[in-house]
This record gives structure tokens, sequence and C-alpha cells, in this order.
């Protein structure tokens, strides 16, 4: 048997109409920034590369058709891990930069999903693509949803 393991997910390619659009809403968003030193493979046809952690793990953003109302189509979610302090931020946070439901409807209000040992909200950005934001770090995201 192999040794062999992937060291971690380098990225995930993403359907947008326009690139730098989307770049834009995944920054206010998510705080998800274009990286200088992989811009230049956003040529015709390239990637546009943006991460929040310097480039350890990214998203590419592809111009292309989104996966919009169709089931089947692109990948199924992708799931963002923060703390519990990160988690209650984000659902402020998003009453001024709105995320989106499957329906593409503005979305100000996420309802957290208890799981026992983690908490998530799920969302679309504006093009369909779906989202989560996730922490395990369960008591805290839990005493400060019962504090507000």
């Amino acid at each position: 048997m192999s040794s062999f393991k992937v060291e971690q997910i380098d990225h995930v390619e993403l359907f947008v109409p326009d690139r730098y659009t989307a770049a834009r809403w995944f920054e206010q968003a998510l705080g998800l920034r274009i990286l200088p030193e992989h811009e230049h493979w956003a040529g015709p046809g390239g990637p546009l590369m943006i991460s929040s952690d310097s480039g350890r793990t990214m998203l590419a953003l592809f111009e292309g058709e989104p996966r919009g109302s169709r089931l089947t189509a692109g990948h199924h979610r992708v799931a963002f891990r923060v703390s519990g302090a990160g988690f209650l931020q984000f659902l402020e946070h998003v009453q001024e930069v709105p995320v989106y439901s499957e329906s593409r409807d503005p979305v100000a209000h996420l309802s957290p999903v208890d799981h026992g040992k983690a908490f998530s909200v799920y969302f679309c950005d504006p093009y369909g693509n779906r989202f989560e934001v996730t922490s395990y770090e369960h008591q805290h995201v839990e005493e400060g949803l019962a504090s507000t």
C-alpha cells in the first residue's frame, strides 16, 4: 500500500459570467482577494485566482456558464471553515453584504444549522454556486447565538 496522500485542497474551480465582477462579490462577502502573483493566468480562457489565506486554498474563477438552478451541474458545495467568532461575525456581515438563496434572491439573514459538533450556514453566490460557512467551535457559537 502506498503512503502517498494529498496535502490539502489547492483550489476549486467555479464558472461565472465575469471573473472580475465575481471577484468583487467574493471579496465583499467572504474576504477572498485576487492573488496578484497568479493574475497573469487570467488571460483568455484562464482562471482568476482568489484566496483569503495567501493562496494556501483558492477559488479559481473561470468565465463560463454558472451552475444556476441546474441541480446536477458543477460542484455540490464549497465549505469554508471559520472560528466561532468568525462565524458570528459572518452572520452580521451578511446584513451588509447580501448572499443569495437557491432562487438567486438576496438574503441578509441566515439561519444557522446546529450539527451537534459544528454550526453551519448555507447560501449561494449571485450565480447559483453553493457555499457553506462552518465552525467547529460549537460552544462559542451556541453561546453567541443565545446572547443575541
